[in-house]
């Protein structure tokens, strides 16, 4: 949804400005291999985030 928002803040000359210069700063080739990097990382921050929120098993009993 914020996502949505920032794009519609820009304009459609500024998104292919963008676009062209991440291409010549960093070529094609790279560009799938740091988008793979990204996508890691959101996995793994979301797994965490899952993980703090399980409730955590005591033993009471003892």
């Amino acid at each position: 949804m914020i996502a949505s928002s920032i794009f519609l803040a820009f304009g459609a000359w500024q998104i292919v400005l963008i676009v062209v210069v991440v291409l010549l700063m960093f070529g094609g080739k790279k560009i799938p291999e740091l988008m793979r990097g990204l996508g890691s990382g959101i996995k793994e921050f979301k797994d965490a985030s899952k993980e703090q929120d399980k409730p955590t098993t005591t033993d009471k009993d003892e």
